[in-house]
C-alpha cells in the first residue's frame, strides 16, 4: 500500500496504459482521478477499481486539448481528494492512425491534411504542456509532485509520414521535461519523461522490432512509472528513460 493517500492524475484511462497506471496505483492504495473521452468504457473501468476496495477511483471526461477542462480535472482531483502526487500524461497517440486517414488517398507527409497535424501537436504536445501547466498550481502550494511526460521511441526515430508524432514526442522527451523540471525544482516537483517502444497495447506493435525480439507488456512500463513515482525513485528528475527493449541500440540502416 505504498501509494496509500496519495493521488495520481492518468489521462487516457479507459484504456492501455493509462487504464493500467490507474489500476496498479489504486491497488497499491493510491486514489486516482481517471481522465478520457469515452465515458462508457471510462465508468465501467471506474466500477472495477472500487470493487477492488483498495483505493478509490473517480473517472471524469476531459478533452486533453481544452485547457478549460484540464484545469476542471486538475481541480476535480483536488477536490475529491486533497492533493495531487503523481500526473501521468498517458492520452496520444499517431495521429494519421488516430485520425483514420487513408493512405492511398495521401500517400505522403506534404499529402495528409494539415488539420490532422494539428490534432496530433495539440494532443501529444500541448495538452501535456498544459497538464503540467495546471497541476503545477497544486504541486507549488503543496511543495511536492511528479509530473511524467510521455514520449516514444519515435522521438528519437522520427517518422517520413507521421511527422508530427515524432516531433511532439521529442519535444515532450527533452525541451518540455527539462523546462519543467527547472520551473518546479524550488518546489520540490520534479518531471521525468518515459518513453516506450513498441508495447502491446495494440496487436501491430508486436511487428516492431528490439533487440530483445518481443515488444513490452504494458505493465512493464508502468512498474517504471510507479518505481519513479516511489521512495525509491525521488533522485531521478529532468531526464528521459527510455524503456525500449534495446530498439534504439538497433542499426537503422
Amino acid at each position: 500500500m505504498q501509494f496509500q493517500n496519495k493521488t495520481a492524475i492518468s489521462t487516457g484511462a479507459a484504456s492501455g496504459m493509462g487504464l493500467c497506471l490507474a489500476q496498479n496505483w489504486a491497488a497499491e492504495g493510491g486514489n486516482v482521478l481517471m481522465c478520457d473521452i469515452n465515458m462508457e468504457v471510462l465508468n465501467e473501468k471506474v466500477a472495477e477499481i472500487n470493487a477492488r476496495g483498495a483505493g478509490r477511483a473517480v473517472g471524469m471526461y476531459c478533452d486533453v486539448r481544452d485547457y478549460a477542462q484540464v484545469c476542471a480535472a486538475r481541480d476535480k482531483a483536488v477536490e475529491e481528494f486533497g492533493s495531487i502526487d503523481l500526473m501521468c500524461n498517458f492520452a496520444g497517440g499517431t495521429a494519421v492512425r488516430m485520425c483514420k486517414v487513408d493512405h492511398a488517398q495521401y500517400p505522403e507527409f506534404p499529402d495528409v491534411p494539415i488539420e490532422v497535424f494539428d490534432w496530433g501537436l495539440d494532443v501529444n504536445l500541448r495538452a501535456q504542456l498544459y497538464f503540467a501547466h495546471a497541476v503545477m498550481k497544486q504541486m507549488r502550494e503543496q511543495k511536492s509532485g511528479l509530473i511524467i511526460n510521455i514520449g516514444s521511441i519515435t522521438g528519437e526515430e522520427g517518422d517520413g509520414y507521421g511527422v508530427e508524432y515524432g516531433t511532439a514526442k521529442s519535444g515532450a522527451m527533452y525541451g518540455l521535461t527539462k523546462s519543467i523540471a527547472k520551473a518546479g525544482a524550488k518546489y520540490g516537483v520534479r518531471c521525468v519523461c518515459v518513453s516506450p517502444g513498441p508495447v502491446l497495447t495494440r496487436a501491430a506493435m508486436a511487428n516492431m522490432k528490439t533487440l530483445l525480439g518481443r515488444a513490452a507488456e504494458p505493465q512493464e512500463i508502468i512498474d517504471l512509472v510507479l518505481y519513479l513515482a516511489s521512495d525509491k525513485g525521488q533522485f531521478i528528475n529532468g531526464t528521459n528513460i527510455l524503456i525500449d527493449g534495446g530498439r534504439n541500440a538497433m542499426n537503422r540502416g
